[in-house]
């Protein structure tokens, strides 16, 4: 059996970097477009999943959800506050807390939002199957 030659190792087709970053390049042009209807940036796309799963969580549990510091974090509620879609108030327990709300029009852009992800796929050509995998690895690389 003939032996396969051996890759450059620096050669750009070996690198893992190169199409995560390609990627993440298009899913995020795709994703603005998908969002745009909404009024919404990817990263208040991103606090909005979060607060769906389960809203009045605290801005700390936001930013350990999403791997934000409060000084990414804390400007973009602010604008989502200005926007009507969360409300900022103190924890009942701990003042010095600050849990993150829904609104009624934050909580209504969840039923807008519902298709985006089969339409994601669909622009990038990719089946569920396909998304969960690939979903997958890329989680692993993040724990």
């Amino acid at each position: 059996m003939p032996e396969t030659p051996a890759r450059d190792p620096l050669s750009l087709d070996a690198q893992l970097c190169f199409p995560v970053y390609a990627s993440q390049q298009r899913i995020a042009a795709a994703y603005r477009e998908l969002l745009a209807p909404l009024s919404l940036t990817y990263p208040q796309y991103l606090v909005l999943l979060v607060l769906w799963e389960s809203d009045g969580v605290l801005v700390s549990e936001i930013g350990d959800r999403l791997h934000l510091d409060s000084g990414t974090l804390s400007p973009l509620l602010k604008r989502m506050a200005a926007a009507g879609l969360v409300e900022r108030r103190r924890d009942d327990a701990d003042e010095r807390r600050v849990r993150i709300h829904l609104t009624e029009a934050g909580a209504a852009l969840r039923q807008r939002a519902a298709g985006i992800p089969a339409e994601l796929f669909g622009r990038l050509g990719l089946t569920i199957d396909e998304a969960e995998r690939l979903r997958g690895l890329l989680a692993k690389l993040c724990s």
